[in-house]
């Protein structure tokens, strides 16, 4: 439930802080990335830290080096983070982001149907952790959505994605 609260709060904030007169922060889509950038930098740092134990445990038993992949995750996520904040690399990143997520989601579904403990409490129910999983990666599609659309709009032309201007 953090990481949702931590994107929805920050873009909430970014978004207020937009209409109070920064200009930079006045489109959704710059609040969404400002978002997402601060969740997956939580989620990231948490990897390495006192989660990491209860990370490890998520990982189905099918998939080998546990260990291995949580921190791979970890950084993946970091990287992703980063890359959203600059607004050249942020559709590249929230494409990235949004194919991890659902490459994790098994994790998400073991950690719910195998009663995994999570922060010395039960894990969400599969239900709400899936709709979260969805809501996280909804937001990474809405950021990806604008390049998509305009590269889709010049046929012919070379393969470049034009970022729109930074507002």
């Amino acid at each position: 439930m953090a990481p949702l609260l931590i994107l929805v709060g920050v873009t909430l904030l970014l978004r207020l802080l937009g209409f109070f007169g920064l200009k930079r922060l006045r489109s959704w889509h710059v609040s969404i990335r400002g978002g997402l950038a601060a969740m997956f930098t939580v989620t990231g740092v948490s990897h390495f830290g006192g989660l990491r134990e209860d990370f490890v445990a998520m990982v189905p038993p099918v998939l080998p080096f546990p260990e291995l992949l949580v921190t791979l995750t970890g950084i993946l996520e970091l990287l992703g983070a980063a890359g959203l904040l600059y607004h050249r690399t942020a559709p590249w990143a929230a494409a990235g982001l949004g194919c991890l997520l659902v490459a994790m989601f098994p994790a998400n579904v073991y950690a719910a149907v195998a009663d995994i403990t999570f922060d010395d409490g039960p894990a969400a129910a599969l239900l709400p952790r899936s709709v979260m999983q969805l809501v996280f990666i909804a937001a990474t599609v809405f950021l990806v959505l604008p390049y998509i659309e305009d590269f889709r709009n010049r046929p012919g032309e070379p393969a470049m994605i034009k970022l729109p201007p930074t507002q």
